[in-house]
């Protein structure tokens, strides 16, 4: 981080945004903001890695349909709901600037598809055993991402491995190191820590007349998660008659797979939102129902904090018992 991992707070004991990373190119732009207080006033973090706009010239010239490919990339306007969940519950907060199509921080750093680079990158990718691209890549939205459906092929040209050097060391290799440290600090504090990776998805086809789900909460199949948060997330979603699915088609990626650690206090689940439920109906702007979003997903992080501060004093009484046994 630039400025002291996770800075001050100020007098509302919300933390000042502290930047980090950098995009290339992008004439010295930072790659992320966190924002963490100092004491933190709640045990979670609100991650968003897909809503990023700050888009390097060099970059729009070589996508073929830069204004279409970005609007279906982007996590449009996630990162809106996320600082105004933030600053009306104080859970800390991560936000991604880089664009997803510069480089998806929700992927291995090997999970690249190196058809995409030049002939001397496919020769150095098959020296390195690294050719076979990664499950994600096979499907285009790897690492970089390649391909979209209904659009195809996103770019002019080959990308070339400095290029994707670059990304790595300035973007995704400092994010993660972010979000790690942000969880430590989370459950040093407080026994243990929540990361709620957030993101929106087109709308969901509806089943057999029922309502499609306006969300779908991950955690790769109960691997990331204590069952008694996820139990309680659609609890509160039941509670407030708002339709909620499991895992499916959205089960978290290499964020939740890196990041929870359960049996540490490390909690993690991934969070879709629909994006027709705050978007305007092109689903390109901020609409109408942006302001109830806000309103239900700061209850759900309230309700969730209380939770995760429980399990961390949980854990906390586990110690002393064992310190007292030895």
């Amino acid at each position: 981080m630039d400025q002291g991992e996770g800075g001050s707070s100020d007098s509302a004991g919300r933390g000042k945004p502290v930047s980090g990373g950098s995009i290339p190119g992008g004439g010295g732009t930072p790659a992320f903001t966190l924002t963490l207080g100092d004491p933190s006033p709640l045990p979670v973090l609100l991650a968003v890695p897909h809503a990023g706009r700050a888009y390097p010239g060099t970059l729009l010239e070589r996508m073929r349909n830069p204004g279409f490919a970005a609007l279906r990339l982007e996590d449009r306007f996630a990162d809106l709901l996320a600082e105004r969940v933030a600053r009306e519950t104080g859970a800390a907060l991560l936000v991604a600037h880089a664009p997803r199509a510069m480089i998806d921080l929700n992927r291995a750093a090997d999970d690249v598809d190196w058809e995409m680079f030049g002939r001397g990158e496919r020769h150095l990718a098959q020296e390195i055993g690294s050719y076979t691209p990664g499950r994600r890549a096979r499907t285009g939205l790897g690492l970089i991402p390649r391909r979209l459906p209904g659009l195809g092929e996103l770019w002019k040209r080959r990308h070339d491995h400095a290029e994707l050097d670059a990304r790595l060391a300035e973007i995704h290799a400092p994010y993660h190191a972010c979000v790690d440290a942000a969880l430590a600090r989370l459950t040093d504090r407080w026994g243990a820590a929540l990361l709620i990776d957030l993101h929106s998805m087109p709308p969901l086809p509806a089943r057999s007349g029922e309502r499609a789900p306006e969300f779908v909460i991950g955690d790769r199949f109960g691997a990331t998660c204590n069952g008694g948060l996820i139990a309680s997330a659609f609890a509160y979603f039941s509670e407030m008659r708002r339709g909620a699915a499991h895992n499916r088609p959205y089960a978290g990626g290499y964020v939740l797979e890196t990041h929870a650690a359960p049996r540490a206090g490390r909690h993690a689940l991934q969070l879709e939102i629909d994006r027709a439920s705050y978007l305007d109906s092109r689903l390109a702007e901020p609409g109408p129902g942006l302001a109830a979003i806000v309103h239900l997903l700061s209850g759900l992080v309230r309700r969730l904090a209380q939770d995760v501060a429980a399990l961390g004093r949980a854990r906390a009484g586990q110690a002393t018992w064992a310190e007292a046994a030895e």
